[in-house]
């Protein structure tokens, strides 16, 4: 009951010969004529002598499907597994198919149980379900190996469902289980470890940056500092120069009087703010004075310029030494 429905091998459902008959398309009839191998005759038109000619087998040349049943199989490591596949054969050899084996069918599905069973003995239970492939074609090879003398060969093997005791599928399911947390603590622990090297990178970056940029903002500000000063010195000394300038001109020493003065009144007019403690001198109130000394002070400072100036120019030529003999006299009556 469980195998496909088989080529028309039985006498009862064999055509008659009635002398001319029409063989359908991918068919082989196979002749006897008085018990004995006539020949097989192709699709189309056919002519057979009647009563003396007789077709004994009728064999499909279309791919055969069977099933084969559920059968139990013993693993490697002692594990008793229900597997059932699917088988695809064809007819190759109508003549061996036919005076080869008497069930050739059966035969081919017997033989891919026990193939089956002995690669399923070679196999521990993982590699069952890793190596499926690798299995059907090992099924395959066998049983073409031993189907060649019968006109069959088997072109695919599939296993359809494989069956697992259920404290086995339990045990499985814990170790699948257990290797999925392991997997899923592998990586937390990675992405942890990538975090804190991105947060160490992330800072170590930072630092350079902030000392780099602190350098720059140094090396800036030294540089601002030095033009700055640069700048007042240049200012300072054009200033200096204008006030020379200024000085030297008619009624210079006036305007300078005034300057003075005005500094004066503005420096003393701002002691009454300040808490600061000073001394100062008693005659604080004459502005006559303190103008006076410090113009005073301004021609002292300016007296070793003019002292300068001269002594730039040549001096005057000097009378001519007395000759010596006066100038021995002049001892003797001396040192009398």
């Amino acid at each position: 009951a469980w195998l496909a429905p088989a080529p028309h091998r039985l006498n009862s459902g064999l055509p008659v010969n009635i002398g001319v008959l029409f063989v359908p398309q991918q068919e082989a009839w196979v002749v006897e004529r008085m018990g004995k191998f006539h020949r097989i005759l192709e699709p189309g038109l056919n002519f057979l002598i009647p009563l003396l000619d007789r077709i004994r087998y009728v064999q499909s040349l279309k791919e055969i499907v069977i099933n084969v049943p559920e059968q139990s199989a013993v693993t490697l490591d002692n594990v008793t597994l229900q597997i059932d596949g699917v088988l695809y054969l064809r007819v190759m050899d109508p003549y061996k198919a036919s005076y080869g084996v008497e069930d050739p069918e059966y035969a081919v599905t017997q033989l891919a149980q026990t193939t089956m069973r002995s690669e399923l003995g070679k196999l521990s239970l993982d590699r069952v379900f890793r190596e499926r492939e690798s299995l059907n074609a090992s099924i395959v090879d066998a049983i073409n190996q031993a189907s060649d003398c019968w006109g069959i060969r088997c072109l695919r093997y599939e296993i359809k469902d494989i069956h697992v005791p259920p404290r086995v599928k339990e045990s499985m399911q814990m170790q699948v289980e257990a290797e999925r947390r392991k997997r899923a603590t592998v990586l937390e622990s990675e992405g942890t470890r990538e975090s804190a090297i991105n947060v160490a990178e992330g800072q170590k970056q930072a630092q350079i940056l902030a000392s780099e940029a602190e350098k720059a903002e140094q090396i800036n500000k030294a540089a601002g500092e030095a033009n700055a000063m640069l700048v007042k010195a240049r200012a300072k000394a054009e200033a200096i120069q204008l006030l020379a300038a200024a000085l030297a001109q008619q009624h210079g020493n006036a305007a300078a009087s005034l300057s003075v003065a005005e500094q004066y009144v503005s420096a003393f007019s701002k002691l009454a703010k300040d808490s600061n403690t000073v001394l100062l001198p008693a005659n604080t109130g004459d502005i006559t004075n303190m103008v006076a000394q410090a113009m005073g002070i301004y021609t002292t400072l300016t007296k070793p310029q003019a002292v300068k100036t001269q002594d730039k120019i040549p001096p005057a030529r000097e009378d001519p030494q007395p000759p010596p003999t006066e100038v021995l006299k002049a001892e003797e009556g001396s040192s009398s």
